[in-house]
């Protein structure tokens, strides 16, 4: 019966890396802006209030250093 069914295209390792990165940073995104609003909700916020520039680049700056992180990950070159 499973030799009648079509065989899938063989994925490479780069399109799962690009699907299971875009998937997590979609998640994470929509749960960071979930938790933004929620929390501007709790405070009896109406809308919430502007990021100051200050954070914005506090919040750059811990995003550049995950970002390298994850770069590190990829470039190690383990054997094992």
């Amino acid at each position: 019966m499973t030799d009648r069914l079509p065989s899938l295209p063989e994925t490479n390792w780069r399109t799962r890396t690009y699907l299971i990165g875009g998937l997590l940073g979609l998640m994470i995104g929509l749960l960071s802006a979930y938790l933004y609003a929620r929390a501007a909700e709790e405070n009896k916020a109406l809308q919430p209030g502007r990021i100051k520039t200050m954070d914005a680049l506090r919040l750059s700056i811990a995003l550049l250093a995950i970002v390298r992180q994850i770069t590190d990950l990829g470039a190690r070159n383990d054997k094992s």
